[in-house]
């Protein structure tokens, strides 16, 4: 069986990019278009891995991971984020926030797909 992941990005075409690269791969993915909408999916549904944007509408990628982290169900699931932010400072409060890794944007699809793997395991 595949895993199922949940990506969270207000960009279309990053959305597209995201779930062409997984689903070329063998995973389930969701998408959802912030951080509000993907906290309601996360907490509605049972993923294998969360992949979420930093900067976002209505509730940021950090946000929405304190959210997740406070929520029985989702404290073991692996959280990537997919940003355009590189700074270390910004890295560190993602990781306080309990992100388990980072790729930064532009990204090339099988860069994604190889990270997922590793932190999966699968």
């Amino acid at each position: 069986m595949s895993a199922n992941i949940l990506t969270v990005d207000d960009s279309s075409s990053v959305r597209m990019t995201t779930r062409m690269a997984l689903t070329g791969a063998g995973y389930s993915v969701t998408e959802a278009v912030d951080g509000k909408d993907g906290l309601e999916k996360a907490k509605s549904g049972r993923f294998d891995m969360i992949v979420t944007d930093l900067n976002m509408p209505n509730m940021n990628g950090i946000q929405m991971i304190e959210e997740l982290r406070r929520t029985p169900s989702q404290l073991g699931v692996p959280i990537l984020f997919l940003t355009t932010e590189s700074d270390s400072d910004m890295k560190s409060r993602a990781k306080a926030a309990g992100a388990t890794g980072w790729l930064t944007k532009p990204f090339e699809p099988d860069q994604l797909v190889k990270l997922v793997k590793r932190v999966l395991g699968k």
